[in-house]
């Protein structure tokens, strides 16, 4: 949960984070107002739970998070909320919530995501990813034996607790959910390589030299072929240097490093066309 943590420089955030942000603050705006038979759900739950969203643009630029609406559930046959930037849902009998830090009462991570079947299947997956990430031991990894958010037959369980809009594709969605991204771009190369057929590449795998000596972890690797995908994203020049040595250090040791930047991700068929390249030499 996120509830407790201070208000954000928003002019410090990406896009995705700043609207996550502001979906936050509305929220808490809004929450003195939930009757006992009411919680939030779908994006606003997300936005509480500290999940990946999709960016909503109005003609190509992204939109105030404070004018979105704020989701709000009621449960039974509680009467629905009806006021401006609401969007009002009838919970599934079988949702379950929990009360968050602020007192406000949530739907859980599987419920959230079994209430999103419209998304993409991308964004879906990447979702998924986040609520059941496995929280590992290893060189540098944060928070080990944290516990995961969800588990896999978790959100299996809240797909087959009624009726699901996007049923299918929640379906899709949930074979494709692993426990090792760390974030919703890493999950969207996967899938990218995945749904073309290449083979499912090992995530956040760790590389160490013939000596044993810690090199890298990388995004995505296939280790039997020494080939490593690492995205860069746009705020990454804080780390630029230590990128910078770190890749060259895996290409020292005979790894061919494919880069997917913030303009390549947006052509996957690019991306994925070198990684079969790189796979067949």
């Amino acid at each position: 949960m996120r509830d407790s943590e201070a208000p954000p420089d928003l002019d410090t955030l990406d896009p995705f984070e700043r609207q996550a942000a502001e979906r936050r603050l509305r929220a808490r705006q809004y929450a003195p107002r939930l009757r006992p038979d009411q919680f939030f759900s779908h994006e606003s739950a997300v936005a509480l739970l500290g999940g990946p969203l999709p960016l909503v643009t109005e003609k190509g630029r992204p939109v105030d998070g404070m004018m979105l609406p704020v989701h709000v559930c009621t449960d039974g046959a509680g009467t629905l909320v009806r006021a401006k930037g609401v969007t009002s849902h009838r919970g599934n009998a079988a949702d379950t919530t929990f009360d968050s830090v602020a007192g406000a009462r949530i739907a859980r991570p599987e419920t959230v995501w079994a209430q999103l079947g419209s998304w993409d299947l991308l964004d879906l997956v990447a979702l998924g990813d986040h609520f059941c990430r496995a929280w590992r031991n290893g060189h540098g990894r944060p928070d080990p034996g944290r516990r995961p958010m969800s588990t896999v037959d978790r959100l299996q369980t809240a797909i087959a607790s009624g009726r699901r809009v996007g049923i299918q594709r929640l379906r899709d969605a949930v074979e494709l959910v692993r426990e090792d991204s760390w974030s919703p771009r890493e999950s969207k190369i996967r899938c990218h390589l995945v749904l073309a057929g290449v083979p499912e590449p090992r995530l956040n795998h760790d590389v160490y030299d013939d000596d044993g000596g810690f090199l890298a972890c990388v995004d995505l690797a296939y280790p039997e072929k020494k080939v490593a995908i690492e995205y860069q994203s746009m705020l990454h020049h804080s780390r630029y240097s230590a990128d910078v040595e770190r890749i060259a250090a895996l290409r020292a040791a005979g790894w061919n490093v494919i880069e997917v930047s913030a303009e390549l991700f947006t052509r996957p068929e690019e991306f994925v066309a070198r990684v079969r390249r790189a796979l067949a030499t």
